[in-house]
């Protein structure tokens, strides 16, 4: 069969081997042209990217592990750095929680979606973080996360305030040393005075400039996150170190899974009612999840969760009412790390608990676990009054706890945060309070960046 050619000036080219040099000449040519054409979109996605306060927030996390694991003492160092930030962020919570609530009961016409919305929360709490308690029971009590711990290699710690708190804890010192719950009960009640008063829009016109003041303060604040999250992670890897967690591994990874099982099973399929994805409210969240898992704190990130919630749709009220209750009485992953805890020191004293003593178990941590945030180093207080009560399980197993509690810490609290996110939205549908075109075009543009420019 005779070989076909084409002429081309000079030269004559077997065609085979022409198509051949002509797809790669044409790669070439289309990867110079995309180079080209696109190398101005280089310098703009670079902007975007280190503009970003997700990137800096993972960045600062990563440097603060690697500075804690590899220089101790320097890491220990950095403390301040976490400390001061949270406790920056925490001057805005009473405030922004005094306009939201004040503001939003202002402007309603009904009085009675203040009682209905409050009581309706309070019931969602309970509901919610006894299923909680009852999830973390029965995960402790299939994995069996304590069975044939070695308690020699684990270096204890001192439990004495602990244990005094616990015998000093009450209702009434938990509502006389939460300033939360204080400033929510007063901005519900002046709210309602500024609806009934007449001439309420001398006293709303200032609270609003406030209001708008504040806020803008505060992305000025969260521009410095990335900080606050390198020094919590510095300290934390410094002063523990990653050799704590080994002894006490199935335990953090068992709780780690619980809580993963907990947020994306029972609080996605809560949103699921309303069609609403766990992952994109994640997605939208992600800056603020960031925050809490470098500082360890939901506080951190407590204000702008709220701002978040009303730019995604959710009515001003629901917002003022059920984040900061929640904060207070909504402690989802607190109550998944209690109920572990408790079955985890049994497992490691070989106390076989029996059922009533269980059901006692439930019992009194569906009470003491609602007021854990209202007193310093309320995990280990209410734990310590809860082996107190069943009196069975050594209170001295709360020391095997002490080096790995601040690794957990962070998973109690992004799934508290995230619970108290959830109950927000689930409570704003209930109440017709919802603005589904707005979840959307928030969920659209889930790049949320405190611009400096924009700010000052």
């Amino acid at each position: 069969m005779r070989k076909k050619y084409t002429y081309f000036p000079h030269c004559i080219f077997n065609l085979q081997k022409y198509n051949k040099l002509l797809s790669i000449h044409r790669g070439f040519a289309l990867s110079l042209f995309i180079l080209t054409e696109n190398i101005n979109y280089i310098p703009f996605l670079m902007k975007k990217i280190f503009s970003n306060l997700t990137f800096w927030v993972l960045f600062a996390i990563t440097s603060g592990a690697l500075l804690g694991h590899f220089f101790p003492e320097k890491g220990i160092a950095m403390e301040p750095a976490g400390k001061y930030f949270i406790q920056i962020v925490k001057l805005f919570i009473n405030p922004i929680i005094f306009l939201t609530i004040s503001l939003g009961i202002s402007g309603m016409n009904d009085l009675k979606k203040v009682g209905r919305v409050g009581g309706k929360a309070l019931l969602y709490f309970e509901i919610v973080t006894t299923l909680a308690l009852l999830i973390g029971m029965v995960v402790a009590y299939l994995i069996q996360p304590g069975a044939g711990v070695n308690t020699s290699n684990i270096n204890g710690g001192d439990i004495s305030k602990f244990t005094t708190g616990a015998k000093a804890f009450s209702w009434w010192k938990f509502f006389k040393d939460n300033l939360t719950i204080q400033v929510l009960i007063f901005s519900i009640l002046f709210g309602i005075f500024l609806s009934k008063y007449t001439a309420k829009d001398r006293i709303i016109t200032p609270l609003k400039f406030a209001s708008k003041y504040i806020f803008k303060g505060l992305h000025i604040v969260m521009l410095f996150a990335p900080i606050g999250a390198f020094g919590g992670m510095a300290f934390t890897i410094g002063k523990y170190g990653i050799a704590t967690l080994l002894p006490l591994g199935k335990l953090m990874l068992t709780v780690y899974i619980t809580m993963a099982i907990f947020v994306f099973v029972v609080l996605g399929g809560i949103l699921k009612i309303y069609k609403i994805s766990i992952l994109k409210f994640l997605n939208y969240i992600k800056e603020e999840l960031l925050i809490v898992l470098g500082t360890s704190s939901s506080e951190a990130a407590l204000p702008s969760l709220m701002e978040k919630l009303e730019k995604m749709g959710c009515a001003k009220p629901v917002v003022g009412l059920v984040v900061p209750a929640g904060y207070s009485f909504n402690l989802d992953g607190t109550t998944i790390y209690l109920s572990m805890a408790v079955l985890f020191l049994a497992q490691v004293f070989n106390v076989d608990l029996s059922i009533s003593q269980m059901l006692t178990v439930i019992g009194i941590l569906m009470v003491t676990s609602k007021g854990a945030a209202g007193v310093t180093g309320s995990g280990f207080i209410v734990l310590a009054s809860t082996l107190s009560a069943i009196n069975v399980i050594p209170i001295e197993g709360l020391a095997l706890l002490l080096g790995v509690d601040r690794f957990m810490s962070e998973a109690r609290a992004i799934t508290n945060f995230i619970g108290n996110g959830v109950a927000t939205v689930f409570l704003s549908n209930q109440e017709k309070a919802f603005d589904r075109n707005q979840m959307e075009v928030a969920f659209a543009n889930e790049v949320y960046e405190y611009d400096i420019k924009k700010e000052i």
